[in-house]
């Protein structure tokens, strides 16, 4: 994932240490704010997958937000950043 053609964003999250029936996934994000200052808050995970990029791994994230937008995100835990990676096309990525 080359870092310059992502958009950084900051993320509320919760990293689980052990399991709970509240906290679905290793990483959970809850809501997200862009640098212009859009805020979203993640009312769905649709998908979740991890890689392994060199000695770290990239969480990749497909949410919908409460506005009903859909975005790929991505934690990396090498850096220990998050990058939306693009607003996903609801009609596109569902048919």
């Amino acid at each position: 994932m080359e870092k310059r053609s992502f958009q950084p964003i900051n993320v509320l999250n919760v990293i689980r240490g052990f399991q709970h029936p509240e906290i679905p996934h290793h990483i959970t994000p809850y809501r997200f704010e862009t640098r212009q200052g859009e805020k979203h808050r993640i009312a769905e995970i649709r998908q979740v997958h991890r890689e392994r990029v060199g000695k770290a791994f990239h969480y990749h994230f497909v949410v919908k937000s409460a506005e009903q937008r859909y975005f790929h995100l991505v934690f990396d835990t090498g850096p220990l950043t998050w990058n939306l990676v693009q607003e996903v096309d609801e009609e596109l990525f569902f048919s």
